[in-house]
């Protein structure tokens, strides 16, 4: 079935119809680009976003990325930047694939219809034409013939008239004639117009207008066609871009995945371990007795003269370091300002970067001496004293570094010291201890003889915060007894001890050991082996519980 033959005198129709078709393809283009406008609106958007909560800092400066937690959520900023771009490149493929090639179709399409329609109403206006002309033709037959039956009967009765003249009834008659024959030459030319002008409509509704409306129909469909192309370009340019899109689904979902707690810990721990010693504990400050009090480093509120200090009004509230609000540091070049692992740490970075920098220049210098000497051998490849200033400038930043690499070692050197004489939890790191007190026995069995006396001497200590359950003046209860001093508390070695110096023992990691006396600020604590035998052993060795 064809529009020519079906649709034949549905002239309007097809003309409402088509113009209908081209409105359609251009409301689907406009949407479309309103479409694109839409995802490049939603990409810049994601795009603003991720600007907005990407790390400002770089990666080698900024200790937050060194998270894995950091890291995840950079990543899945990063594929959420990706995702953008997929929404910005479906954007692109519709504004070319879609907006602009249907756009031109359309443009075609509307010349094409245009020049179709003005045939068919040149068709119809010809057709009009000749049916004019019919009309005229037949109304001057038909008025010739009245004239001419007119003619006719004038002639007769002039002819029966007795009083007409001779010359009157001939001229009558020549009169008749004449309109006759002007009668039948309209008559020839009516019909000849008559016949023109159906074979003219027969060739207009059968073959002129038909042709022009199948035209239309192949016009229409090939747009019909052309636009089904384009509604299926819109999910095409979607599908194009879902592998990619799935990629970056899954990087967000191995982000989340990389997220380690433990790990986490560990970083922070490793970027602000600070290598100090834990503080000793708070002595018992006795204002009760006229006693001297040993000074002791581990007493942070003790003035490092040892005298006592007044209790009242004026006395400042001594703060323990960790928990007190820290001065602001200046930065120095040894980074001395920080903590002495960090320090350690921001020092041997700075040693391997200042060693990659010596180990470039000296391969530049070597570089530069090979390319010295082709010179020398082949003086047209060039000048070997345009080399010099560049040697010289290498030796000089040689000389430069390695100055600075000794300067970081030591440096180094003296941050690994430090570091390795606040371990107080690794025997292998330890400097030597220091020499026992003065009131300490020189070996075991002295220790054991003098007790009441050390415990006389101990009782001016009081127990550390650990201890404060049990009384705090027992020790001046113990002062006066004759007995041999008895255990205070026990403790637990945690690492092995060579006791090789006087007035040490030796015990051995996990052993069990009696306390007899707390340490008094010097690092030293006096245990008992169950085995027998006392001595000093270092205070941070030990896990200490007393009764």
């Amino acid at each position: 079935m064809d529009w020519g033959t079906e649709l034949w005198d549905q002239f309007e129709v097809l003309e409402r119809h088509t113009q209908w078709g081209l409105d359609l393809l251009d409301r689907y283009v406009k949407f479309v680009k309103e479409r694109t406008e839409v995802e490049q609106a939603y990409a810049k958007q994601l795009r603003s976003l991720v600007k907005k909560y990407m790390p400002k800092r770089p990666a080698k400066d900024d200790p937050e990325s060194k998270f894995s937690q950091q890291q995840s959520f950079v990543q899945i900023l990063q594929e959420v930047n990706d995702f953008a771009g997929q929404r910005e490149l479906v954007a692109e493929n519709l504004s070319v694939r879609v907006c602009l090639e249907l756009a031109k179709y359309s443009q075609e399409m509307k010349q094409e219809r245009k020049m179709h329609f003005q045939e068919g109403r040149r068709a119809q206006q010809q057709l009009e034409s000749g049916f004019k002309q019919l009309e005229n033709s037949k109304r001057k037959f038909e008025r010739d013939c009245r004239e001419a039956e007119k003619a006719a009967q004038t002639a007769e009765r002039l002819d029966q008239d007795i009083n007409a003249t001779k010359a009157d009834v001939e001229k009558a008659k020549q009169q008749a004639h004449l309109r006759s024959h002007m009668a039948e030459e309209s008559k020839n030319e009516y019909a000849a117009q008559l016949q023109r002008f159906n074979r003219d409509q027969s060739h207009f509704y059968f073959s002129q207008m038909p042709q022009i409306f199948d035209k239309l129909q192949d016009m229409d469909e090939r747009r019909a066609t052309h636009l089904g192309a384009g509604y299926g370009l819109l999910s095409e340019t979607e599908l194009e871009v879902v592998p990619i899109i799935a990629k970056c689904l899954e990087g967000m979902k191995v982000a989340a995945e990389a997220v380690n707690a433990k790990n986490d810990s560990q970083v922070l721990i490793e970027l602000h371990k600070s290598g100090f010693a834990r503080p000793g504990d708070v002595e018992f400050e006795d204002f009760s007795q006229p006693m001297n009090r040993v000074p002791s480093d581990s007493s942070l509120g003790t003035p490092s003269d040892g005298r006592p200090e007044l209790r009242g009004a004026s006395r400042s509230r001594a703060k323990r370091w960790p928990f007190g609000k820290k001065n602001k540091t200046v930065v120095t070049e040894d980074f001395s300002h920080l903590p002495p692992e960090q320090q350690r740490k921001r020092l041997q970075q700075q040693l391997e970067e200042r060693n990659r920098e010596l180990q470039k220049e000296m391969d530049q210098r070597e570089a530069l001496k090979k390319m010295k000497d082709v010179y020398e051998k082949t003086p047209q490849m060039g000048d070997p004293a345009s080399l010099e200033p560049r040697i010289t400038e290498t030796l000089n930043n040689i000389e430069r570094l390695k100055l600075e690499v000794q300067k970081y070692e030591a440096w180094l050197a003296e941050a690994e010291s430090r570091v390795l004489s606040n371990r107080g939890d690794t025997l292998g790191r330890h400097t030597r201890p220091p020499d026992p007190p003065a009131s300490a026995p020189p070996d075991s069995s002295s220790n054991s003889n003098n007790g009441s006396q050390e415990n006389k001497e101990s009782s001016e200590e009081p127990p550390s915060e650990e201890g404060q359950d049990a009384p705090i003046y027992t020790e001046f209860d113990e002062e006066f007894e004759e007995e041999p001093a008895s255990p205070i508390g026990h403790c637990v070695a945690i690492y092995h001890f060579e006791g090789s110096s006087e007035g040490t023992i030796s015990m051995a990691e996990g052993e069990d050991l009696s306390l007899m006396e707390e340490d008094k600020g010097d690092g030293w604590t006096r245990v008992r082996r169950k085995q027998g035998g006392e001595g000093y052993v270092p205070t941070s060795y030990l896990r200490v519980m007393l009764n």
